[in-house]
């Protein structure tokens, strides 16, 4: 018994050990989810997305690059970002939420047929996930985790690629419901993207 008592303790210590070393040599790409955390200001605790060209946007950081670095070095890239708003440089935490996009898919994956839908900045959960077909802009915002506490709620684009021209359209969407743009109850479609900006200083 002891034995195999050993053995189980030897295995999980084995898969820690493991898992520290990969997150540690681990070079962030395009795509992957990011969870952040601000020791000094919870508030700034997130998930961000590395977009496209290797960067991620950050409150009261602005734009990084991300890619090609491990979650140590960004670390330290952001804690200096963020240095002029504290009184000492801030103790933060980053660790990979999911790689490529493939980690945060939802829930709707056994309720049917699904969608692709792409959603980034101040969300709970940027990257890439299935939604139910028939889903609307509303029901996903609230499937992807909602929106942060820096979102700009009147501001939120819905991308929308023309499948005949291949034009791209943008449209608005007032999050307080008011407002000449499109409704909460838009429904999505596959490859829209949703995307949520930072909102302004007295906005």
């Amino acid at each position: 018994m002891r034995t195999v008592i050993g053995a189980l303790i030897t295995f999980v210590v084995t898969m820690v050990v493991a898992a520290g070393a990969w997150a540690q040599s681990y070079q962030i790409q395009p795509g992957d989810a990011l969870q952040v955390e601000v020791l000094e200001d919870p508030t700034l605790n997130r998930t961000t997305l590395v977009l496209p060209d290797g960067s991620i946007n950050f409150p009261l950081a602005g734009s990084l690059r991300a890619a090609g670095l491990s979650t140590n070095g960004l670390s330290s890239s952001l804690s200096s970002a963020l240095a002029s708003n504290f009184n000492a440089p801030p103790t933060v935490f980053i660790s990979v939420a999911s790689v490529g996009g493939l980690g945060l898919q939802g829930a709707a994956a056994a309720a049917g047929p699904t969608i692709d839908v792409f959603v980034m900045g101040e969300i709970g959960a940027p990257g890439k996930h299935l939604a139910t077909e028939g889903t609307t802009i509303l029901q996903f915002l609230a499937q992807v985790g909602g929106l942060t506490n820096f979102a700009a709620q009147k501001r939120i684009e819905l991308r929308r690629t023309d499948s005949r021209s291949g034009a791209m359209n943008t449209y608005i969407y007032n999050y307080k419901g008011s407002g000449s743009g499109i409704k909460g109850t838009t429904v999505l479609q596959s490859g829209d993207v949703v995307v949520v900006p930072a909102r302004r200083l007295f906005e």
